[in-house]
């Protein structure tokens, strides 16, 4: 048995992301990113005042992606739980984001546009966690009838090759799909 197993006290602390990919007309896909974080324990703040468990954050992005490009056409941010009330003031701040492409290069241009006072680090966290999951909607979306998997080289080597150890160039999976 693990032994960090066996000295787990009570849960006190959870982040949930969920992402849903949606189709939406005939080029395009929306998806949608939920940060879900909650205390499950009451709490002191720093002002000594006690906090009963509670949701911290609750954030909701969806985005407008076009398939072709996947690009961002559209963004939406809800935020209906957060701790301070000025965290609302940053949810326009992902506007800086649309007409990205989810692309090579993302994360940094993200993390540039988004990163330290520019933006919540609650919603660059929940993007960068979107983005494979945009690429994984897409493959469902572009694959949903039988005919429609075949790999281009330009997503081949965009997307898959050499973006873990299992896909990479001199690998056994990357080899079977240059076979075909």
């Amino acid at each position: 048995m693990n032994s960090l197993n066996s000295s787990k006290g009570r849960k006190i602390h959870t982040r949930n992301i969920e992402i849903c990919t949606y189709e939406s007309g005939s080029e395009n896909i929306i998806v949608e990113g939920r940060l879900k974080e909650d205390r499950l324990i009451p709490f002191y703040h720093n002002s000594g005042e006690k906090h009963p468990p509670q949701t911290v954050h609750n954030m909701v992005i969806q985005m407008l992606v076009e398939c072709s490009s996947l690009t961002i056409m559209e963004i939406n941010v809800e935020m209906p739980e957060t701790p301070h009330e000025e965290c609302i003031q940053t949810s326009n701040s992902l506007q800086k984001i649309k007409g990205l492409s989810i692309a090579p290069g993302f994360t940094p241009k993200v993390k540039k546009a988004l990163g330290g006072l520019n933006g919540c680090l609650h919603l660059t966290t929940l993007v960068l966690a979107m983005a494979p999951a945009i690429i994984q909607g897409y493959w469902v979306y572009r694959n949903k009838e039988k005919g429609g998997n075949e790999i281009s080289p330009e997503i081949l080597n965009n997307y898959l090759i050499d973006t873990c150890w299992v896909w990479r160039k001199d690998g056994p999976l990357a080899g079977q799909l240059k076979e075909i």
